[in-house]
């Protein structure tokens, strides 16, 4: 079965967020840390990964993301912190 994903990217702690939606999201956020794609989050910086949810339907991962851009940034901060109350970046994670 496919999986896709909705994420979050900071440019630090409580700076600028960006929100995806990718079905490989290693290589998604290799490419923001790298810079290899040019517009919002190289013009911004934006290269930590600090919230990612894990979809079935590719329709309901651009739903989410939709909705999420929706949202005011404090409910984002919150939805962040979570799980991630330290902004630990979770490309590591997925990398090791």
């Amino acid at each position: 079965m496919k999986q896709y994903y909705t994420y979050i990217m900071a440019s630090k702690r409580n700076g600028t967020l960006y929100i995806g939606v990718t079905n490989d999201l290693i290589r998604r956020v290799y490419e923001h840390k790298n810079e290899l794609i040019d517009g919002f989050t190289k013009k911004y910086k934006v290269k930590i990964l600090v919230h990612f949810e894990i979809l079935n339907e590719i329709s309901e991962a651009i739903a989410r993301e939709k909705r999420l851009k929706k949202w005011n940034r404090q409910w984002k901060i919150e939805l962040i912190e979570k799980d991630n109350h330290e902004w630990k970046d979770l490309y590591e994670e997925l990398t090791k």
